[in-house]
């Protein structure tokens, strides 16, 4: 399972990279926990785009059910329409 940290900004995505490359890489199936993810910025939004789409193009399966208000908020703010990552997002 990845588990998002309670901050993704530029300062942690490499860090954060390094780390959930290995789950990426060895599983077939990956679970996403935002659960905690309070903080977010554009280059974290990007990352969690890049995330998703490198699962999806691995032929992976994402198990995602997204509860980060903070999340939500930043890809409405920035206009982000990229269906690969909204349909694991609910409507609110």
């Amino acid at each position: 399972m990845i588990k998002l940290p309670h901050e993704l900004t530029i300062a942690q995505v490499e860090e954060y990279r390094l780390e959930i490359q290995p789950i990426i890489d060895e599983q077939s199936t990956i679970s996403l926990d935002d659960s905690d993810l309070a903080r977010i910025d554009t280059i974290g939004v990007q990352f969690i785009l890049a995330v998703v789409t490198y699962i999806s193009a691995q032929g992976k399966e994402l198990k995602w059910d997204s509860k980060s208000k903070a999340l939500r908020q930043s890809i409405e703010q920035l206009g982000i329409k990229e269906a690969i990552l909204i349909e694991h997002l609910p409507d609110h």
